[in-house]
């Protein structure tokens, strides 16, 4: 399908300050694909019902303009329009290359909104907290009476903070969050003297993935604000540009890197997705499955718990699944990427 073959937009609902509304919002511009943006519980908002009430909201026009259903979950999105409309895809056309695209984007959705949520919510950053509470009222609309607007922001912030230890934004767990972000920052600085995005000249699922929580980051929380500026300039700037690269060519299918010559730095990404998202993502499994009501493993040297989550392990699953439909030549590719990086644990019991 092209644009033309689309008379009607598609509809987008979220608000600015929510790290997956701003994934999806930049999917949709770099693909180019025309969208009506509706801030969520808005005046505006006239989405049909969602199953669960998070954001962002996707709706696609029925051939009579009306939009009778909506659907969450950003990833899922992303692979709903790409088969909605195909050109510029952000789905390598490798497989192999494709899986590491899908590991980085859940490690961005999945681990890197620990770093976001914990700058924003945690104690120890108190400016954080305080522009969350004061700005996030007005994105349902800037005619919120101040009362309610202050209510609704002491509300939202208590909410939040109670809910550190449920994503693990604890203080015990802070020395791993942060040096994790500033590991992140620094490699990635680095990835950007010589690519423009994680997987060569186009952008994957990958970069949507950190750029979301990058959003947040590199743009909106102080104390990671700071952070940004002095040990990764290139993201903070990357940040900016991957919110609209509707204006970046690309040719047909090209632009990836080949599996077998990714750059050294990816292979470092990889390698610092092993050394803390993977462990916290099959130990919150097994907790989950063992029926444990906390989630406790060693990352990075330090005792890491928080209250298991269910969504992460279907994400596992989901992750399984893809290793799964490789071919027996294509897992084996993937299984030499993954080798010595710590990911390798991700599909041990596929």
């Amino acid at each position: 399908m092209t644009t033309t073959d689309h008379p009607y937009p598609v509809k987008l609902g979220g608000v600015t300050g929510s790290p997956y509304t701003r994934k999806m919002r930049a999917v949709l511009r770099y693909r180019r694909i025309p969208y009506q943006w509706v801030p969520r519980n808005s005046q505006w908002d006239d989405f049909a019902e969602v199953p669960v009430e998070i954001i962002p909201v996707l709706a696609l026009p029925e051939p009579d303009g009306t939009y009778p259903t909506a659907m969450v979950d950003s990833s899922p999105q992303i692979m709903v329009l790409e088969q909605w409309q195909t050109g510029r895809s952000v789905v390598p056309t490798d497989p192999v290359v494709a899986f590491v695209d899908h590991l980085i984007e859940d490690y961005g959705d999945e681990w890197c909104t620990k770093m976001m949520f914990h700058y924003r919510w945690n104690r120890h950053h108190p400016a954080g907290i305080n522009m969350a509470a004061q700005l996030l009222p007005l994105m349902q609309g800037l005619q919120v009476p101040e009362q309610t607007r202050q209510t609704m922001g002491k509300m939202f912030a208590d909410r939040q903070i109670r809910r550190t230890a449920l994503v693990g934004c604890t203080d015990e767990n802070l020395p791993i969050v942060e040096a994790s972000y500033r590991r992140l920052l620094g490699l990635l600085d680095r990835h950007l003297t010589e690519h423009p995005f994680v997987l060569g000249q186009r952008p994957g699922r990958g970069d949507f993935g950190i750029f979301g929580q990058f959003t947040q980051l590199t743009g909106w929380d102080p104390d990671a604000v700071a952070l940004a500026v002095a040990e990764g300039p290139r993201c903070v700037v990357w940040t900016q540009w991957m919110d609209d690269m509707g204006w970046w060519e690309v040719d047909g299918d090209e632009g990836w890197f080949d599996r077998d010559g990714l750059a050294s730095t990816v292979h470092e990404l990889l390698a610092e997705i092993g050394r803390t998202y993977a462990p916290f993502m099959v130990a919150n499994a097994d907790a989950i499955r063992s029926g444990a009501d906390e989630v406790t493993v060693e990352i990075d040297g330090h005792p890491y718990r928080q209250g298991p989550f269910p969504y992460q392990e279907k994400c596992l699953r989901w992750l399984d699944d893809a290793y799964q439909a490789l071919s027996a030549d294509d897992r084996a590719a993937v299984d030499r990427l993954l080798a010595g990086t710590g990911c390798e644990q991700l599909v041990a019991g596929a």
